[in-house]
């Protein structure tokens, strides 16, 4: 009985080492913080972000102009009416809301979010598949970057499972 109880720790610990290997591969580890930093360059803006109240269907939805930080009032997910169903859609606790993006310009854009709230970016032919996704400047408060390859026209940013009523939320081209 001792050596499967050995053999069932061995082999949980060599589960662990290879999850913990591929969640550090995709998010790696934000550095400890003393005091928070001031953004600066394209990050700029997320220091003084605008006040904006999400909208709970697409219809209410605000737009976010391009290189503009907002500070999003987000909504109980029980009163959000996504357009698509988010792939990560959070439960009754969390919070969620939509935002407009209208692009005028070809190519790869970020998407910055203070929180780890799941994001999804609904194009005229449905939900796009990010092409990057990191963390921000250290000690900024930008908790994660997503990007996406984008068109001109007019895209829907869902955003879903949220742990609080508000998230700074700023969309910027890739240099």
């Amino acid at each position: 009985m001792a050596k499967n109880g050995v053999i069932l720790a061995g082999f949980g610990t060599l589960i662990l080492a290879f999850s913990g290997g591929q969640a550090s591969a995709q998010m790696p580890t934000a550095p400890a913080c003393a005091s928070p930093v001031a953004p600066s360059g394209d990050y700029a803006p997320w220091a003084n972000p605008v006040a904006v109240k999400a909208g709970n269907d697409l219809a209410g939805a605000p737009i976010l102009p391009v290189g503009t930080a907002g500070r999003v009032e987000l909504s109980p997910t029980p009163q959000v009416k996504y357009d698509v169903r988010p792939e990560k859609p959070g439960g009754s606790v969390s919070y969620g809301g939509i935002l407009i993006l209208n692009i005028t310009k070809s190519g790869i854009y970020r998407i910055a979010l203070g929180s780890a709230a799941w994001l999804d970016v609904i194009g005229k032919d449905g939900v796009l598949r990010s092409t990057a996704h990191g963390h921000g400047p250290d000690c900024t408060g930008v908790r994660k970057v997503v990007e996406f390859s984008l068109e001109p026209g007019r895209y829907t940013m869902q955003i879903a499972a949220n742990g609080a009523s508000d998230v700074t939320v700023m969309a910027l081209p890739n240099p």
